[in-house]
This record gives structure tokens, C-alpha cells and sequence, in this order.
């Protein structure tokens, strides 16, 4: 079974999974497990039916913690492929608007990481792809042909067995349950950063309020509004 389907697969359709903050641009989005697995599941379907990923196909994500980086990750997981951040040798590259092309992948798509989830004003250049606005009409469900073995690679070198392990470990260390609303805002630098700041709080079950650009003055208000019960590490 995928790494994706691990960790949604237990939770409830309805409930919040993840609240993104960009205290940048003043944003605020929250996704539910719903909303998460509708966009993990147009990018698996996406990547599998224009790129042909495949498990163990290497996807390159080179993209900060922001909520439509959790769409990638758990799409490029769902149809079994192995995360890495360097291009070469990559089936595809996810890049941010502003980063510079080519990536050395056999295919660029580009995130705009627009808060409200809105494509490139424009057609991106090079060949590359607009990922919102490609992946927008691809399929709402995702089902393998195949099931994805626990040995498959997902994060880098790490199997699928060894990352939800892993993640779970230190889950359990850090004392998360399903009932915690969890506070981060860490890097989602890979694979530590992605492990650590996403798939910690994932495994366990629990609601990730991550805040990017955080405005430290700011924190103890967000913790008071959000309800959180537990601070990530930095």
C-alpha cells in the first residue's frame, strides 16, 4: 500500500488536516483530508497519465513547505514514486514560479504557490507545464493497477515501510496523537525537513499548522487561534 494511503486512509474525509500560514502575504488556507486527498489524487493521476510515473519512477520536488507542496508530495507518493530534489534523471520536476529552468528532468512543472490555488497568468516557457492548471482536470479519485510494495522507494533511498516507520518513531518520541493540533514552521528541506515538518505530524494522526515566512511576534497569537497543543521542533 502507498505511503499516501497509510496516512489518509485512517483519518475522517471532514476533518482539518493541514492550515497553512504565509505571514508574508497575510494568507491562510485550511485544507481537510478531503480536500488533501482530491488534490494528492489529481497529481497521482496527472503524473501517471501524462508522464507515465511509474513505482520507483524518481519525481524531483524542489518546492518550500506550502499547502500545495502537500498535494505533490502525497500524488507523486500515491502512484508509488521516489521523491528526490535534484532534476537530473527525474521523470518530473516540481519547481516554484521564480526558480530557473531547465531542471535537468525529463519534464518541468511549474507551482505557482498562489494562496488561492491559481495558475500562471501566463503559459510558462521551455516546454515546461503550469501544474495547477494542467492537473486541475485530471481525475478527483486515484487507484493504482497495481498495490505499491512497502520496499518500493518514496524519500530518496527510503522505502515506503521504512518512512511511514520511521515518521510514526517520531511521532511517538515527540508524544503526538490524532488529537493534537501541531504548530511548525519549519523547512521542508528533504528528506529530514519533509520527514520532520510533514510526515511526523501526518503519522500521527494529528492537525499541522504550518506557518512560512513566520513572523516570530506573531507565533503566541497564531498558537491562541489555531488551538494548538504542540510545537515541531525548529
Amino acid at each position: 500500500m502507498s505511503l499516501t494511503d497509510e496516512l489518509l486512509r485512517p483519518l475522517p474525509a471532514a476533518r482539518p488536516l493541514i492550515t497553512h500560514y504565509d505571514d508574508q502575504l497575510g494568507s491562510r488556507v485550511e485544507l481537510s483530508v478531503a480536500t488533501t486527498a482530491n488534490w494528492a489524487a489529481k497529481t497521482a493521476n496527472w503524473l501517471t497519465e501524462e508522464f507515465d510515473v511509474e513505482p520507483g519512477d524518481a519525481v524531483a520536488v524542489q518546492l518550500p513547505a506550502h499547502w500545495q507542496t502537500v498535494g505533490v508530495l502525497l500524488g507523486a507518493w500515491w502512484c508509488g514514486a521516489r521523491v528526490v530534489t535534484e532534476g537530473a534523471g527525474a521523470r518530473v520536476a516540481f519547481v516554484g514560479p521564480d526558480d530557473p529552468e531547465p531542471t535537468g528532468a525529463a519534464a518541468t512543472a511549474v507551482v505557482t504557490l498562489d494562496p488561492m490555488g491559481r495558475g500562471l497568468a501566463e503559459p510558462p516557457g521551455g516546454g515546461a507545464f503550469d501544474y495547477l492548471t494542467e492537473s486541475r482536470t485530471a481525475g478527483d479519485q486515484y487507484s493504482p493497477l497495481f498495490p505499491i510494495p512497502g520496499d518500493t522507494a518514496a524519500l530518496f533511498e527510503s522505502t515506503v515501510d521504512e518512512v511511514l516507520a520511521e515518521a510514526r518513531a517520531r511521532a511517538a518520541k515527540l508524544g503526538l496523537t490524532a488529537d493534537d493540533r501541531v504548530l511548525s514552521t519549519r523547512d521542508w528541506s528533504a528528506p529530514e525537513g519533509i520527514l520532520d515538518g510533514l510526515l511526523v505530524p501526518l503519522a500521527a494522526g494529528a492537525h499541522l499548522v504550518h506557518i512560512s515566512n513566520a513572523d516570530q511576534a506573531k507565533l503566541q497569537a497564531r498558537r491562541d487561534a489555531e488551538r494548538t497543543t504542540a510545537d515541531l521542533p525548529a
